[in-house]
């Protein structure tokens, strides 16, 4: 495997022949396009589609595993539906062998398009195509909830009986194992949240991280359109609401109130926005209207999901900000991404209907006695 990390490219090329001699037709090349934090994910070329492999990260636990296997199967699952996904080829646990990655792995083929994740990048594009993709974007993720999971093989994916509930355990554990420092904020917000559960509508196939740059985007001036969606290792059975609620959060990622310009630098390198709707994107609570239409329901009160939508976000965030004061890890923006969990957290309490005025004065009140 030192031709790229994780990755041996001749037992690649070996396991592509035997396994499916119809893609096989030469030399493979890789490289690695995403990765590190999160699963590693491989543009592969010389067969006869282009491919992409993803496994692991490197140095991962065994259980980790178990993500390609639900990734394969839930791309696998809705191939036949209104969802654009990859095509799934295979899923192989390599773990023993160790031919090709050492760990489960699965293959798909390479979707074309490109990732909109930069504002530059609109310039592409007029106002009107942006416009329509957005609007576009948001019919997909309404059509992924409408998916019954039973009709596509997917009935026993997860566990929609309080999955909200759950949620909110998993995360406040993440944050109590990162906890470093004070944050009012945060703790406000999630006493908040688990106060004022709600009681879901509806169960359906959720995402777990639908935005923008985890779709890919063929066309370009009047006519851009989504050809694929990616990037399901988070996808189970729940409240169809978070995935609304988090795509509200990420898109209007860019009017975060920030503390410093060294915080916005680290937005614009942690968590990537192409939006902006001078540009042509609609706002979201448009976008939102478009997705009730579209599902078939009555536009939701999503102030808790976007509450939540934060609080997680900012649990994820400090968890790295813990990382990196430890020094175990490096990065760009990861020496300023601490400042921006409390901003996270004051526009999560304002999601919530609560004012976050009072924890700086009460704050002040501990600071003078």
């Amino acid at each position: 495997m030192t031709e790229v990390p994780g990755l041996d490219i001749a037992g690649l090329t070996r396991w592509l022949t035997r396994a499916h001699p119809a893609l096989a037709r030469g030399p493979l090349t890789a490289s690695v396009i995403a990765g590190g934090r999160s699963n590693l994910t491989y543009a592969v070329d010389g067969a006869s589609v282009p491919l992409i492999v993803r496994r692991p990260p490197l140095g991962h636990v065994l259980s980790s595993a178990h993500d390609m296997r639900r990734e394969h199967r839930v791309i696998s699952s809705l191939a036949d539906s209104p969802v654009p996904v990859p095509r799934a080829i295979d899923v192989v646990d390599d773990t023993d062998a160790g031919e090709v990655t050492g760990t489960v792995f699965f293959a798909m083929e390479r979707s074309a398009g490109r990732v909109l994740a930069r504002r530059a990048q609109n310039a592409d594009y007029s106002p009107a195509g942006l416009r329509r993709l957005s609007l576009g974007l948001v019919r997909h993720l309404a059509d992924l909830h409408r998916v019954d999971p039973a009709a596509v093989g997917l009935a026993d994916f997860g566990r929609p009986d309080g999955f909200l509930e759950r949620q909110l355990r998993t995360w406040r554990r993440q944050l109590d194992a990162s906890r470093s420092r004070e944050l009012p904020a945060l703790d406000r917000l999630q006493e908040t949240l688990s106060h004022d559960i709600p009681a879901p509508a509806r169960a359906a196939i959720v995402h777990g991280d639908f935005r923008l740059d985890n779709a890919l985007v063929v066309g370009d001036g009047d006519d851009p359109r989504v050809s694929a969606i990616l990037d399901w290792e988070m996808a189970t059975l729940g409240d169809p609401l978070v995935d609304l609620g988090m795509f509200g959060l990420y898109w209007e990622i860019g009017d975060l109130q920030l503390p410093t310009s060294a915080a916005a630098s680290a937005v614009s390198s942690t968590v990537p926005s192409a939006v902006d709707l001078t540009a042509g994107y609609p706002a979201f609570a448009e976008l939102a209207d478009v997705y009730a239409e579209h599902a078939g329901i009555a536009v939701p009160d999503l102030g808790w999901y976007r509450a939540f939508a934060a609080y997680k976000l900012a649990v994820i965030l400090e968890g790295i900000h813990y990382r990196f004061q430890a020094g175990d890890t490096v990065g760009e923006g990861f020496d300023s991404i601490g400042g921006l969990v409390d901003p996270l957290a004051r526009a999560g309490l304002d999601s919530a209907g609560l004012d976050s005025a009072g924890l700086d004065s009460a704050r002040h009140g501990q600071e003078t006695h």
